[in-house]
């Protein structure tokens, strides 16, 4: 075995992966073992965290609750406070629920790091204190707490409830409620760590890991860069892809961005074990993550390609069990890249070897890449398959294919992301679309373009009907004459027009936590304002019924969130009615819809007398 330069910065990086003990997921072992290994932590600007640091600088400081998930980041947050306030180390790492520290304005400040290790007998004693502060009748202490945010109001709502503390929780939890930062009326601001947009977020996190002092260690490693008797260290190549790929870090941030857009929160912790693994992954290894003794072997047995940080991204390299426990990765096999392909991928890596009409492709973005592409192994496996001499039924191949589609989704460049319909590599097949949509609303606010709405006001009518309706510029509300969730509706109710007329409008637009919502306004009038939260599966869910997927087909759970919409729809339109209406009861019309042979709505009228 050739020799090997061991890098304490690749042991400490392990410790952020997805190693079996759970104690490397805590701020405060990361610390130890960042001592032991002589290694700075990875570090990165937290948001707010300036803010935070000037509030107890300042004359007046207020109380600060830090809230969110486990792994938001909490506690870093808290010690990194801690130490610009001239906190000590040794006080930090003392086993303490509770530690103090006098403020430049004289008060002191105590810190809560984990509301949650609190007894009910230590709550009852601290939690009414807190509470004095935060209503401003007690000026001598200032607090930092964390906790995590359901548990944040359990412990508020275990004490004995005095006029205070009902008064002091019902204000935090109308911050919660709200997504509100801080109440005049009270002396504190609440954070929700996780709130924080994960574009402003993960890109740090990445930087902060590919661009550690630590990689200097690396630099006599003989591995570091490819000789003619041996291959470039493969824990390096995923590094300097990640770094030098901008359509690769693009790619990834899109897959986090739609997971956040589809109510997934990944926290800090997860997207730390993300990068790590991406990086060091590798199934043949102890913990399936490489050292630098790891390496040797991988090169020697000719297995670099089973480290590629496009299979690691989705946690290939773990056991099922590991892959599937673990948050950042069962989000991200949702897509099902790997899985799900389209004829223009497979043709160009299965036969374009061969195939004229393929082959520049084939070229470009498959033999190009001699490191996870079409190295020997795969082009040896590629012709046992297509002469039907595999040993095991095209297996092994099967699986490289898989491997192929991973990579291609993470490399192809934009320009060539159109013509291979990437975003069909994946089970969201309009998630390029929604992400076109989602910058624009970023940029512009709005959406009320007919054409821009066209497909989801195509997708709705469809199921509002159940009919096969082309109709696109007005929205179209009907009942089956007394039930407004049957499958099929024939009465009809009334139209709204996309266009803006008169108060009556779709469009698209953000909501104050930048998630997008199309909302159908039926009036000028207050309440007569319909919005409809537009994630990701509804959007897909939409498309795919506007291009002639059967409603109930790809999502039930879709299905009944829209018809509520339309229910709530038409419960605002009889309101609306009874505003209007001057004589509702004098007769009734009925208009008929159906479609005719082209999929055109056509209306007929039926009278009711009342007599």
């Amino acid at each position: 075995m050739m020799a090997f330069h061991d890098s304490a910065w690749i042991r400490f990086l392990r410790q952020y992966g997805p190693v079996p003990t759970n104690d490397n997921m805590y701020d405060e072992f990361i610390q130890k073992a960042a001592r032991s290994k002589k290694m700075h932590p990875v570090s990165f600007t937290a948001e707010y965290l300036d803010v935070l640091i000037d509030n107890f600088q300042s004359n007046t400081p207020v109380s600060v609750i830090l809230t969110g998930t486990a792994g938001d980041g909490k506690t870093y947050y808290c010690r990194q406070i801690w130490t610009a306030l001239n906190g000590t180390e040794a006080a930090w790492t003392q086993k303490s629920k509770i530690r103090t520290l006098r403020l430049p304005s004289g008060r002191t400040l105590i810190v809560i790091k984990d509301l949650s290790e609190f007894s009910a007998e230590e709550a009852q004693t601290e939690l009414p204190q807190i509470a004095a502060s935060i209503d401003r009748q007690n000026t001598e202490y200032v607090y930092l707490i964390a906790a995590n945010d359901g548990q944040l109001m359990e412990k508020w709502r275990d004490v004995t409830a005095t006029p205070q503390i009902v008064k002091v929780r019902q204000a935090i939890e109308n911050l919660l409620v709200n997504e509100q930062r801080d109440n005049p009326d009270f002396a504190l601001r609440l954070y929700n760590l996780s709130r924080l947009p994960i574009r402003r977020v993960f890109p740090r996190i990445l930087d902060a890991v590919l661009n550690h002092e630590g990689w200097q260690t690396c630099d006599q490693c003989p591995f570091r860069q490819a000789t003619a008797s041996t291959q470039q260290c493969p824990i390096w190549e995923n590094k300097e892809r990640l770094q030098n790929d901008p359509t690769t870090r693009e790619r990834i941030l899109q897959l986090l961005e739609l997971c956040e857009l589809n109510n997934v929160h990944i926290p800090v912790r997860q997207l730390l074990l993300l990068v790590s693994n991406m990086i060091l992954g590798h199934p043949n290894t102890k913990d399936h993550l490489m050292t630098c003794k790891d390496v040797v072997q991988v090169i020697d047995n000719g297995d670099t390609a089973q480290a590629s940080l496009y299979r690691n991204i989705f946690g290939e390299n773990l056991g099922k069990r590991r892959r599937q426990s673990t948050e950042v990765f069962v989000a991200l096999n949702r897509f099902g890249i790997g899985n799900e392909t389209n004829s223009s991928v497979d043709s160009m890596l299965i036969f374009g070897q061969d195939d004229p009409s393929q082959k520049e492709n084939y070229q470009r973005f498959v033999l190009s890449d001699t490191y996870y592409g079409a190295d020997h192994s795969f082009q040896s496996q590629q012709n046992a398959y297509l002469e039907g001499t595999t040993a095991d039924n095209g297996e092994k191949f099967l699986s490289m294919l898989r491997a192929q589609r991973q990579r291609l989704f993470f490399t192809l460049p934009p320009e060539a992301a159109a013509a291979t319909k990437l975003w069909s590599l994946t089970v969201f097949q309009y998630a390029g679309e929604y992400l076109d949509i989602i910058e624009k609303l970023r940029q512009s606010g709005k959406i009320t373009s007919k054409q821009s709405l066209a497909r989801l006001v195509q997708g709705l009518n469809r199921i509002f009907t159940g009919l096969l309706a082309h109709e696109a510029e007005h929205l179209i509300l009907a009942t089956s004459g007394s039930h407004s969730q049957a499958r099929v509706c024939h009465v009809l109710e009334d139209y709204v027009s996309v266009s803006k007329k008169a108060g009556v409008y779709v469009n698209l637009e953000l909501d104050h936590n930048e998630r997008p919502l199309l909302t159908v306004s039926l009036g000028k009038e207050d309440g007569l304002q319909v919005p409809l939260r537009l994630q990701l599966t509804r959007f897909e869910f939409l498309c795919r019924v506007a291009e002639g997927a059967l409603p109930s087909s790809f999502s039930r759970e879709c299905y009944e969130d829209i018809l509520s919409f339309k229910t709530n729809l038409l419960r605002q339109l009889d309101y609306r009615r009874r505003l209007y209406d001057d004589d509702p009861d004098a007769e009734l019309t009925l208009n008929m819809i159906y479609l005719d042979n082209e999929g055109d709505i056509k209306e007929s009228s039926l009278e009711v007398q009342f007599s």
